[in-house]
This record gives C-alpha cells, structure tokens and sequence, in this order.
C-alpha cells in the first residue's frame, strides 16, 4: 500500500467519522464529497499515464526519425557524385590503356554500378519497389 492510498483510506475514514456525527441528513453529501476526491486521484493517475505514454512515442518517432535514409542530405549525394567523376579519369585512363575500348567499358559500367547501388540505398523507391518489399523474392514463408 502507497501514501496515495493511505491517503485515500484516511480520506475514508473521516468521511465515515463525519457521517456518524453528522447523521444520515448529509450521507449524500459527503459520499459526494469522497468521490470527488477518488475521482480527482483517477484522473491525476489516467493524466500521467497518458503522458508517460505520449512521452515514449514522441521518443519513438524521434528514433525513427533518425534513420539512415533520414540522414543522407543532398551534400553527400553531390559529394559521391563528385567524386565519383574524379576517379572516373584514372579509372578510364588505365582501363583505356590496358584493354583499349573493352577496358574503358569494364571500368564506366563499375562507376556506374556503384553510383546506381548508391542511388537505390538513398532512394529505396527509385526503381518502383517501396522501403523492405520482398516481392518475388522467393523468399517468403
């Protein structure tokens, strides 16, 4: 038993002390009187349950915010775009030089790759698919 409820039961108590000094005339008013004060505890407890719980999502929501997709901002992606195209030049020239033409193929189809890879994780509905689908996957239970 807790102080609130000890509070209450005394709270009881006086009310029952009064009724039996006071007569059953005012039985009515003081049981009155006594649920409002048990009411007052009841919303007092349902009000900071509430909060408690409106407390825990907002934090909730405030974690999901977070999420890595959240946090990519269009400074990185201009960043990986840039160099991307930077090491494009050394890549051509040494694929070029080594294989001529298939070289120089191999190594812009790996750029591309690694851009259009960057692109799906930042953008997961770029190529039509929403955020975790596992549609034909075959992997489904």
């Amino acid at each position: 038993m807790d102080a609130r409820d000890t509070d209450l039961k005394k709270e009881l108590d006086a009310t029952l002390h009064a009724r039996r000094e006071l007569g059953e005339d005012y039985e009515s008013v003081l049981v009155d009187s006594f649920l409002e004060k048990v009411d007052q505890r009841i919303d007092g407890a349902v009000e900071r349950r509430v909060r408690r719980q409106l407390a825990e999502q907002q934090m909730q929501t405030a974690r999901d915010s977070r999420s890595p997709r959240a946090t990519d901002s269009w400074g990185e992606r201009f960043g990986f775009g840039i160099v991307s195209l930077v090491l494009a030049v050394p890549l051509s020239a040494i694929g070029g030089a080594l294989a001529q033409w298939p070289g120089m193929l191999v190594a812009w189809a790996g750029i591309v790759g690694v851009n259009v890879a960057q692109a799906a994780r930042a953008n997961p509905n770029l190529f039509g698919r929403r955020a975790g689908s596992s549609r034909g996957s075959g992997w489904e239970d």
